[in-house]
């Protein structure tokens, strides 16, 4: 290694320690932010109770509480009494505070072939803003409706309390849920009193189709916000990131979160439906036309909807770095009075509440302590002027280094007194160009090929293991690219190797901005901001080097020392080759050939041209041509180059390359790490879910490796072998690894989906799990009910990439049983009712169905009906019951138990005969598991091995069905 002389120079050990310490601290910073939540503080502001705020998750926590459940009665009678006691403890009447116990809404929608008929059973509490002086609801005066001013929009806050028949609900939604509790006893202190109204919203049924959102629309408070915040989860724990925002100017109230979170990609992935589930954010946006923010944890997703979201997979801090970003976003949102959200106060045709238009946003943190936000046109303009004024100022320096005489770029050899010499100094300017985008390809197809040998041989180990990828590509790129930029280096050294680097950054720079520039005008995508700081970065970083060019010698002062007043020329191909065990100074031992040197292919001419320049022609002497560059009485100062380097390289600055640095690798590395990380926590384990295959995960890696490294590029040929050794040793350790270590563990379990499916009819009684092909048989195999059956397996219908094994499993006992004496089959035929009444005339009927011990059923019928009605609907423009197409299925909600539907339904006949046949199945859903009244599904969760987890495959655990014909 050389001797460190200069501790700023543009030698190896500087580089090594300035690298190395820069990529290693960023590295650990965005991690630590990523994996760790800030603590929550020991004084909280008024109203604010960290310790109630616990008690109350873990106490609607103890079961499973989905919405066909009597637990989730229990959670919501428990709800009710703590909102009224946090009311009353205030000492706060309804004029102030109104308390909405809502079992009056019901709605009727259409989504593809399903319609959905849901009765609601929402908890709405509404705190009146001190600047809302009108009624909350249309009142009529004088036979004239009076409608509440636009100014007077308020603010809706909403979380689901209904959790998942797996999962007990602590981050879905329990966190939101005892977050709006607090907010409830936060703005209900006098020193904290909103201006605008605050609507906080408990909505029951989220899990199931989104459904308790849609129940809220029915009800008149839906008019009053403008505005909204939606708390939800995915995860079990971690930070609350911010999934999405409609538009800039509700997007800036969430910038006063002590601890922001997210980048606007998250946003443009559900823009663009390549993230496929949704959350109540939809309904409240696309639906009812209000403008909001989506706020969810986000991992570890293997623990989503299952046992494991439960309150010690999370944390207060958890808990607090969510409400802290709600307080924060609501507070701004009160307070504003503007007239951003207001709309034109008119009524909207479709029945949407008049919002107002926002601006498209870009967001994104800094290392989860400031928050960045600006509109996508700012970004559009910012885009278009770098690409038309970098190439601008590079082509005027490039000019302005040509008239110096300095432009040793692409300069290939100058003659040291015009083209007629016989010999011409070569400059090799051009050496060192291509090494870097070989280098780039190269590198980057290594770990393309590392996605694709993981992809073939062991899939799914990015579930359990990400980190191990990435070690595998970061050591992978950094490794084969050092091998190729410090062989080529050692083999032609050239001092423009760095300038050479950076400018073919700022060519796929260029080309890399102008295609998200596209993206952001012609479809609105934002994700593409990291690009214009890159681009930027790449751009400053170039200018320095371009103006280090300046510090050179001019080229015709450089070849003149080959013509000197003793008559000699240097062999100019010497200085290119390094002194053997040399530091600096003299690059070679050679003799120089001397000019008069009579050898035989000496120019007869030559001599006497010598001699004519010399003695009578009074051609302008070397000395002469330097002018003011050096001193008459000496040799010109040349400095001294890096060992090996071009000899005219020696006056370049030796440490401009640490600006150059920092300014290329931190912005890059801050910026494209954070949406590496976002992606990778946001995808690495939804392939096992049925997702994306994961070889698309390792090609994103792969891609963003290549973007997050690059910045190495102009510096890693200084680098001395013990670096990228030691790399390669982690490139193969994290191959083998990665090649054969088994994807799941038991803090990453691999889901399977159950399902016990009762034929009524018949009796046949069948439970299955779908899951990975290859795991799914091993665990089967292991339940005792299933095991010497001969199960069987085949593709998942729903799940892609998935296998759905099924075996006769113990029989439910989902409804009580009157007579022990029962037969399995005979019990079950008691499950379900039902009753059809056809129209004398037409194809009409009347379905009348009745589900004992539960308020979920469903209709499915073998063609599309045409029309529908259920009694006790209330029509809604908003919404069509059967769609453009008719509907193949139509779920039921009760808010009651064992309560009938009577289902109206038309249909055509298809054929000449105007009477025809309707047939299908009525399947009744049982989701309560907490009673031991699944005993298939209890035998699952006792026989899971330690890698696996059971989760839901529908709506209901337990799915009865009868066969009707009409």
């Amino acid at each position: 290694m050389v001797r460190l002389r200069n501790p700023l120079a543009f030698t190896p050990l500087p580089v090594i320690i300035v690298v190395s310490a820069t990529y290693i601290a960023l590295f650990a910073a965005l991690v630590s932010v990523h994996v760790t939540v800030p603590r929550y503080p020991s004084k909280t502001p008024a109203g604010i109770n960290l310790t109630q705020a616990w008690a109350d998750l873990d106490t609607i926590t103890r079961q499973y509480h989905p919405y066909n459940s009597h637990a989730n009665d229990h959670v919501r009678e428990y709800l009710l009494s703590r909102i009224k006691a946090i009311v009353a403890s205030k000492g706060l009447g309804s004029d102030r505070v109104d308390i909405i116990d809502d079992n009056v809404s019901n709605v009727t929608l259409s989504a593809r072939n399903t319609t959905v008929y849901f009765e609601g059973t929402n908890i709405i509490v509404a705190v009146r803003g001190s600047d809302d002086k009108q009624p909350l609801y249309p009142q009529s005066s004088h036979g004239q409706a009076v409608v509440r001013a636009a100014k007077n929009g308020g603010v809706l806050v909403n979380a689901h309390y209904d959790s998942v028949s797996t999962g007990f609900g602590a981050t879905d939604d329990g966190v939101g849920v005892v977050s709006v509790l607090q907010l409830l006893s936060y703005f209900t202190e006098a020193r904290n009193w909103p201006k605008r109204t605050v609507v906080l919203l408990l909505n029951n049924g989220e899990e199931d189709f989104l459904n308790g959102a849609y129940a809220f629309m029915r009800h008149p408070i839906s008019q009053v916000p403008h505005t909204f915040l939606n708390l939800e989860g995915a995860g079990a724990g971690g930070r609350a990131t911010l999934f999405r925002s409609t538009d800039t100017e509700v997007t800036k109230f969430y910038r006063k979160s002590p601890h922001p979170f997210g980048t606007v990609i998250s946003s443009d992935g559900f823009k663009r439906r390549l993230i496929a589930s949704q959350t109540d954010y939809v309904v409240f946006n696309d639906q009812l036309g209000l403008r909001g923010l989506d706020v969810a944890f986000m991992a570890p997703r293997a623990r989503y909807h299952t046992q494991e979201d439960i309150t010690r997979e999370t944390s207060m801090n958890s808990l607090w770095h969510m409400l802290s970003a709600a307080i924060a976003t609501v507070s701004g949102l009160a307070a504003d009075t503007s007239n951003d959200f207001s709309g034109s106060g008119k009524s909207s045709p479709d029945g949407k509440v008049d919002a107002g238009t926002g601006t498209d946003a870009v967001w994104f943190d800094m290392f989860g302590k400031a928050f960045v936000i600006f509109r996508l046109h700012t970004l559009f303009a910012l885009n278009v002027t770098l690409l038309a004024v970098a190439p601008i100022a590079l082509i005027a320096l490039v000019v302005a280094l040509s008239r110096s005489d300095k432009m040793y770029l692409f300069a290939r050899k100058k003659y040291v007194h015009g083209p007629d010499d016989d010999q011409a100094v070569q400059l090799n300017g051009w050496r060192g160009f291509f090494r870097f985008p070989i280098t780039f390809v190269v590198s980057t197809a290594a770990c393309i090929g590392l996605a694709y040998l993981v992809q073939k041989t062991n899939p799914y180990i990015i579930y359990s293991s990400p980190w191990a990828v990435w070690s595998m590509m970061l050591s992978a790129w950094t490794s084969i690219a050092w091998f190729l930029l410090r062989g080529a280096s050692a083999m032609r050294p050239s001092a423009l190797q760095r300038i050479y680097v950076l400018i073919w950054l700022f060519v796929g720079g260029f080309a890399l901005l102008v295609f998200t520039t596209i993206l952001a005008q012609r479809d609105q995508i934002a994700g593409g901001y990291f690009s214009m700081y890159y681009f930027a970065a790449i751009f400053v970083a170039l200018l320095i080097s371009f103006f280090e060019l300046f510090f050179l010698p001019r080229k015709s002062v450089y070849v003149s020392r080959f013509d000197t007043e003793g008559g000699t020329r240097r062999n100019s191909e010497a200085p290119s080759r390094p002194l053997t065990g040399t530091t600096g100074g003299a690059r070679s031992d050679d003799r120089p050939i001397l000019d008069d040197d009579a050898t035989e292919t000496t120019s007869l001419l030559r001599g006497d041209r010598r001699s004519f320049a010399r003695y009578g022609g009074r051609r302008q002497s070397a000395s002469e041509a330097t002018e003011q560059d050096q001193p008459s009485s000496g040799p010109p100062d040349f400095g001294t180059p890096f060992p090996g380097e071009q000899e005219w390289s020696g006056k370049l600055p030796s440490w401009l390359w640490i600006l150059q640095f920092l300014l290329l690798a931190p912005i890059v590395v801050i910026l494209v790490g954070q949406i590496a990380l976002i992606l990778t926590t946001a995808l690495h384990q939804t392939p096992a879910d049925g997702g994306s295959p994961p070889l698309y995960i390792y090609l994103v890696m792969a891609i963003f490796t290549a973007l997050l490294v690059a910045p190495t590029g102009p510096f890693l040929h200084r680098f001395t072998h013990h670096i990228p050794a030691f790399l390669f040793f982690i490139l193969a350790g994290t191959v083998i690894y990665n090649l054969v270590a088994f994807p799941f563990s038991r803090s990453n379990r691999l889901k399977m989906y159950f399902l016990q499916e009762v034929d009524c009819d018949t009796g046949a009684n069948t439970v299955s799990l779908t899951s990975l092909d290859e795991y799914v048989r091993s665990v089967v195999r292991d339940i005792p009910s299933a095991k010497g059956t001969n199960f069987n397996c085949s593709r998942s219908e729903s799940r892609r990439e998935m296998l759905r094994c099924g075996w006769e499993g113990l029989p439910a006992k989902v409804v009580p049983t009157l007579a022990a004496t029962f037969s399995n089959h005979t019990h079950a035929k008691s499950w379900i009712a039902y009753n059809v009444t056809r129209a004398k005339d037409g194809n009409e009927a009347t379905i009348r169905v009745v589900g004992r011990n539960t308020r979920a059923c469903r209709i499915l019928f073998d063609k599309a009906i045409t029309d529908l009605a259920v009694h006790g609907a209330v029509s809604d423009p908003r919404f069509n019951a059967t769609g453009s197409t008719g509907s193949r299925e139509v779920r039921l909600w009760h808010r009651d138990w064992s309560q009938p539907w009577n289902v109206s339904v038309k249909w055509d006949s298809g054929t000449r005969d105007a009477n025809s046949t309707l047939s299908g199945r009525i399947v009744c859903l049982w989701s309560d598991a907490n009673a031991g009244d699944i005993p298939a599904f209890d035998e699952v969760q006792h026989y899971m091995p330690l890698w696996a987890v059971t989760s839901k495959m529908g709506d209901g655990l337990v799915e009865g069905s009868k066969r009707f014909k009409i």
